[in-house]
C-alpha cells in the first residue's frame, strides 16, 4: 500500500491538464514560501519531474521548495479535483493557495521517508479560485542521495461525479495511539494529536507493528440543505478491526474475532448506514477506533465518504467511483 498519499490509481481519473515542466525552485526553508503573496521571481527554475541533482544541485541534502501556478478556468466547478505529484524523495508537504492539503513522510526531528509513495492529494473546493490563478507550493526534505519531485505523473485530475449531498472525508485527520472512551465524544479536544493522511497505512507516520489501539478523528461540515437521513458512511478498508462514531454515536463496527493470519476483517470495505438524527447541519465529528493485530494498520484504502443510500453501489464498484 502507499505511504500517505490518497489510495487510488491516477489512470482512474479524468486528467484535466499536465503540470510537467519548469517550476520555481529554492533550497532552504521559510514558512512564507507557501504564501500567495510571496514574490518568487528571483528563484531558479528546474524541470518537474526530475531529481534536483540532475538540474544543477549536485550533492544537496536538506530542505527545498517548489512553486508553480495554474489558472482556475482550467478546473471544473462542482467536481472533486486531485493533484498528482508522482514520487518525491523523501518527505513533502503540499499547499494550495497557502493552505496545507496533505503530506507524505515525516520531517525532522521525527524523520520518516516516503520516497516510494505515489502522491495524490484531494484539493478542497473552497480553496480554489475558479476565476484567477492558483498557487501550488511543495515543501520537501531530502535526507540523502538524490532528492526532489523525481518521477511519475504530475498533473491535475478530476472525478466525474455528481456531488450533491456527498461529503468527502479523505485528507488530513488526527490520530492518537491510545484507547479511551472519551475520544468518541464530539466535544473532545484533540488539538495536540498527530496528523495522518486518510487513507494511508499508519506506517507512513512511523507507527510500526503497533498490535494495539489507535483513534482517528476529524470534523466535517454538512451544508445547509444537504440530506440528513437515508445516508451511509463508506469507511474504506481498515486494518484490522474498527468502530466508527459520528457525533458520539456508534454507527458500525467490523471485527471477525480472529487472530493475525486468520482474520479477514482487513479486506472488508466498511459500509454503515447512519441512523436518522445523527447527522446535523453545520459541524459534525467522526471518530474511528482501530485495533491492529500486527504488521500493517490503519485506514489504508478508500473510498472514505458519506453518501446517500441510493449512491452507495455507484461509489463502491470497481476502483470505487473514479472515472
Amino acid at each position: 500500500m502507499l505511504a500517505t498519499a490518497i489510495q487510488a490509481q491516477a489512470q482512474d481519473f479524468d486528467r484535466l491538464f499536465n503540470l510537467r515542466g519548469y517550476w520555481k525552485f529554492s533550497i532552504g526553508d521559510r514558512s512564507e514560501w507557501a504564501s500567495t503573496n510571496y514574490d518568487d521571481s528571483e528563484w531558479e527554475e528546474i524541470y518537474v519531474p526530475r531529481r534536483w541533482e540532475r538540474e544543477g544541485f549536485h550533492g544537496y541534502d536538506g530542505y527545498a521548495w517548489y512553486r508553480t501556478t495554474f489558472k482556475g478556468s482550467q478546473l471544473e466547478k462542482g467536481k472533486v479535483h486531485y493533484l498528482s505529484l508522482g514520487y518525491i524523495d523523501d518527505v513533502d508537504e503540499v499547499f494550495i493557495n497557502g493552505t496545507k492539503i496533505g503530506f507524505s513522510g515525516g520531517f525532522p526531528p521525527d524523520y520518516y521517508t516516503a520516497w516510494n509513495a505515489k502522491r495524490l492529494y484531494r484539493i478542497p473546493n473552497e480553496l480554489l479560485d475558479y476565476e484567477g490563478e492558483n498557487l501550488i507550493a511543495v515543501r520537501i526534505f531530502d535526507q540523502g542521495g538524490e532528492g526532489g519531485i523525481y518521477s511519475g505523473d504530475v498533473g491535475m485530475h478530476v472525478i466525474d461525479e455528481e456531488l450533491k449531498d456527498v461529503i468527502m472525508l479523505e485528507g488530513m485527520w488526527k490520530i492518537r495511539t491510545r484507547d479511551r472512551e472519551e475520544y468518541a465524544k464530539p466535544d473532545y479536544d484533540d488539538a495536540d494529536w498527530e496528523y495522518i493522511m486518510v487513507p494511508s497505512n499508519w506506517k507512513s507516520i512511523g507507527i510500526n507493528d503497533l498490535r494495539d489501539f489507535a483513534w482517528y478523528r476529524r470534523t466535517f461540515e454538512v451544508p445547509r440543505g444537504n440530506k440528513l437521513t437515508e445516508m451511509s458512511i463508506i469507511g474504506g478498508y481498515i486494518d484490522d478491526f474498527d468502530e466508527i462514531y459520528i457525533n458520539g454515536i456508534k454507527v458500525g463496527e467490523t471485527n471477525d474475532g480472529r487472530d493475525l493470519g486468520w482474520s479477514k476483517s482487513y479486506s472488508r470495505l466498511r459500509i454503515y448506514e447512519i441512523p436518522a438524527g445523527v447527522l446535523k447541519e453545520g459541524k459534525n465529528t467522526i471518530a474511528v477506533r482501530v485495533e491492529d493485530l500486527g504488521a500493517n494498520g490503519g485506514i489504508y484504502e478508500g473510498p472514505v465518504v458519506i453518501v446517500p443510500d441510493n449512491k452507495v453501489t455507484r461509489f463502491t464498484r470497481g476502483g470505487y467511483f473514479w472515472r
